[in-house]
């Protein structure tokens, strides 16, 4: 009996340290994440202009949601920056690393891996700041070299058909590195007795990507898909410095709406509405993107 009561007292002893250390994540994650959503879930419910005593209008804000043409524009105009952004995103960096993972150097991949991950450093802000320099219409740095080449100036920012392409460009630049970092690890955790018995069986190189590295790195490509789809619905402040929407509302999109509605309009009720619908829709695209690579499976 005293043995049995010492097991259950080292395993009581083992889960109350396993608990203090995941604790501060535990009480980050209700205080930063898991509170304000039921906030937003309980003030979509209401009219509410922070200032004012709370209305409560039942599920009125989401009746008016259905009928927002700008709002199912704005989600729109987000679909097509993430169908923009993800695949090029993927796929260049994947390309990235297996070409790195190539290099013998290490002197010479940690300078690359290095040059990379330095946008990924800088804020946002600052990077946007920066590429508004380089898309500038008239003094712009890219219409000065397609100047110097015989091309003629673009608008770049103040076009409606290119400013969506800019703005990937730019989020391209900054967390192209971090997911070349990633994919890199995976692609080393890789054994290598595997590699080397499909290079003695006479596979080529593109061979063993396909039917041995990208196979092994398949919970790697889950994360970065689904990581950088609900990045690009969440770009908000690279569009509000470059852009803030324009020009004629080309670059609008969900988030930048619902900041509008929240903070500009002081339609809180709506704006928390507004978001809900979009951590909705969001965790719905994580769902399918898993099912559909299971399934492949």
């Amino acid at each position: 009996m005293k043995k049995r009561n010492g097991k259950l007292n080292k395993k009581a002893k083992n889960n109350l340290i396993a608990y203090s250390f995941i604790m501060p994540d535990l009480f980050g994650l209700m205080v930063f994440i898991i509170i304000p959503i039921l906030f937003a879930i309980y003030i979509s419910l209401f009219k509410w202009n922070f200032a004012n005593t709370k209305v409560f209008v039942g599920l009125q804000n989401y009746a008016t949601m259905f009928q927002d043409q700008k709002w199912w524009m704005a989600l729109l105009r987000t679909l097509k920056l993430s169908l923009m952004y993800v695949p090029s995103l993927f796929i260049l960096a994947l390309f990235l690393a297996v070409l790195i993972s190539y290099v013998g150097n290490r002197r010479a991949s940690g300078f690359i891996k290095t040059a990379f991950l330095l946008p990924y450093a800088i804020t946002s802000v600052i990077a946007s700041s920066l590429w508004m320099f380089i898309f500038m219409e008239k003094r712009g740095f890219l219409n000065v070299f397609l100047n110097a080449i015989g091309v003629e100036g673009q608008k770049f920012l103040g076009s409606t058909n290119q400013a969506m392409g800019c703005i990937v460009i730019v989020l391209l630049w900054i967390n192209l590195g971090y997911n070349i970092i990633l994919f890199l690890s995976a692609i080393k955790d890789i054994p290598k007795d595997y590699l080397e018995a499909a290079r003695i069986d006479g596979a080529s190189r593109i061979q063993v990507f396909w039917r041995i590295t990208f196979p092994l790195i398949k919970q790697t490509s889950i994360f970065v898909l689904i990581t950088t789809t609900i990045a690009s619905f969440q770009c908000l402040d690279l569009i509000m410095v470059m852009t803030s929407g324009g020009p004629a509302s080309s670059t609008e999109v969900a988030s930048l709406y619902i900041y509008m509605q929240s903070f500009s309009m002081l339609k809180a009720g709506y704006g928390s509405t507004l978001s809900v619908v979009l951590f909705l829709i969001l965790a719905a695209f994580a769902m399918v993107q898993l099912k559909l690579i299971s399934k492949r499976d």
